[in-house]
């Protein structure tokens, strides 16, 4: 069986505010934290194809966690 494993690392002016914003719709399979700068994103499967469209999700949560975010200060 494959195994695939990735890591996508953005950065924000409020990572605390996106991490929290996407962490509610994260699957088991994935994780979430804030760093200092950013927000890194670690995701596993078996399948490609449920890798990607979890990637892909994951991809417009983050642009609506860090569009509303923007109207938060720090």
């Amino acid at each position: 069986m494959m195994q695939i494993d990735g890591v996508i690392t953005t950065t924000h002016r409020n990572p605390a505010c996106v991490a929290n914003a996407i962490c509610p719709d994260n699957l088991s399979s994935m994780m979430t934290v804030a760093t200092e700068t950013g927000v890194k994103t670690s995701i596993t499967g078996t399948k490609l194809s449920s890798v990607i469209a979890s990637v892909d999700d994951y991809l417009t949560n983050l642009a609506i966690a860090e569009e509303t975010c923007s109207f938060v200060s720090h």
